[in-house]
């Protein structure tokens, strides 16, 4: 008999698959409840608000015999009985990006210098929140207010502007170790309106400073108490790698460092949670390219995506209709080389795009 796991949050499709592939029986709570979703879970319960998600966990414990249970996003920081990974009261600190900054700084790993009111640029994070989509560089006070305006006054961190490559690492933490798995290129939407919100990633980064990166990335997971799949993002300039947050739950990497290495995250992330990590980890044998895709203006898809289930992922049903700038799936490219995966993913979009237009 498979073991079984439960994993529940905000979006939940990435690590779902992960874990079918792992052999698990696996359930979901999952604010979308997309088709592929559906085609890799027991069974998925969909929730509309956050504040529903802990009342649809319990439901969906009080239905079946689940042997764990995996938090997304949107769920690190819940009660939930037979959790692995990293336990809310560790979780805390590193939802909060100023008690994040304060940790960076206590370890001595290189950070963005934290600004005062009045310093400019400077670039502008709310304290919690995840993705991104509401930071933005602020030059002066009346830019700084507009956006204050913008976050309905949430409490924020105001940081120095690092101009280089976003990137991340993959690790995996026992509590007291850590192991870099990948390091990836991270995508960001640019433009004017959420230009830092995540938009994609490429496994592996070839940045100069990547194997430093993951060097750094290792002190920190092992001195963050986090445990599993742990991610952290930096900026890359020519001489440095600042760290910039800490996901302590499983990222959005997950697609393109399993494409790239052939590895499976969620055995060992569950092997992390026992205190294991591996020896050593196979270099990436592809690049592969992930890229979201938000809607180009209001629309409803109107037929059905599943013939594009090898190069999409997230597929919305027939029927679901978004508000442009809302996101729709997301794109898969891999290729022997970085140019060959970015030219496959341009093909990929092109293909899912033609479908919005029958």
């Amino acid at each position: 008999m498979s073991p079984s796991v439960l994993v529940a949050g905000y979006t939940t499709r990435h690590v779902a698959a992960s874990a079918a592939r792992a052999g698990y029986d696996v359930y979901a709570v999952d604010h979308f409840c997309d088709q592929d979703l559906l085609w890799c879970t027991k069974d998925a319960f969909a929730f509309d608000e956050l504040n529903e998600l802990p009342f649809a966990i319990e439901e969906m414990l009080d239905r079946y015999e689940i042997d764990m249970v995996v938090t997304t996003s949107g769920a690190e920081l819940l009660s939930v009985p037979k959790r692995f990974g990293t336990e809310p009261r560790v979780a805390e600190r590193f939802m909060d990006k100023g008690k994040t900054q304060e940790f960076f700084e206590s370890i001595g790993v290189p950070v963005p210098r934290k600004l005062e009111r009045g310093e400019y640029p400077a670039m502008m994070k709310t304290l919690s929140g995840a993705g991104g989509w509401r930071n933005a560089i602020v030059r002066n006070d009346s830019e700084r207010a507009a956006w204050e305006e913008f976050v309905e006054h949430e409490p924020f961190l105001m940081q120095e502007v690092i101009e280089g490559q976003p990137a991340s690492v993959s690790c995996l933490g026992t509590g007291t170790a850590a192991k870099a798995v990948a390091a990836n290129e991270q995508i960001l939407r640019g433009g004017e309106s959420c230009a830092y919100a995540f938009s994609g990633s490429v496994t592996p980064c070839t940045h100069p400073l990547a194997e430093r990166m993951k060097e750094i990335a290792e002190i920190i997971v092992a001195a963050s108490g986090c445990v599993g799949s742990v991610g952290v993002d930096f900026v890359l300039t020519d001489s440095e790698a600042y760290a910039i947050e800490i996901n302590p739950r499983f990222q959005g990497t997950v697609e393109t460092v399993e494409a790239a290495t052939g590895l499976n995250l969620f055995a060992m992330h569950v092997d992390a949670c026992y205190g294991v990590l591996p020896s050593a980890v196979p270099a990436a044998r592809q690049f592969c390219v992930r890229r979201i895709i938000a809607a180009p203006e209001d629309l409803v898809i109107r037929t059905d995506m599943r013939g594009l289930a090898k190069t999409i992922t997230d597929i919305p049903c027939p029927g679901q209709s978004f508000e442009k700038g809302e996101v729709m799936f997301s794109v898969i490219g891999c290729g022997p080389t970085r140019v060959e995966a970015f030219a496959t993913l341009d093909k990929h979009i092109t293909d899912a795009v033609q479908h919005l237009k029958t």
